[in-house]
């Protein structure tokens, strides 16, 4: 099976590049398949990870909260199980 992980924040006010960066420096306990950091409007950064796993609540590593200072909300998280 192969499970996309979803993690999204919202930056707080011009914070943006700042939450981008710290994005993409979060190193994870093993390395998935794929993973891609994208950014939206509203200071939004959104990473996706792909994973091969064996069901939906298999234990895979994510990225943690950032600092509160640094997002405007908890950060948001789902996960997909690819049906192609």
């Amino acid at each position: 099976m192969r499970l996309t992980l979803m993690w999204e924040a919202r930056a707080s006010r011009g914070r943006g590049a700042e939450l981008l960066e710290w994005a993409r420096a979060q190193v994870l306990a093993r390395e998935p398949v794929r993973r891609e950091v994208f950014r939206a409007p509203q200071d939004r950064v959104l990473v996706l990870t792909w994973w091969d796993a064996e069901a939906f609540d298999t234990e895979l590593p994510e990225l943690p909260e950032p600092d509160a200072e640094l997002i405007t909300r908890p950060v948001h998280r789902w996960r997909f199980e690819s049906v192609e």
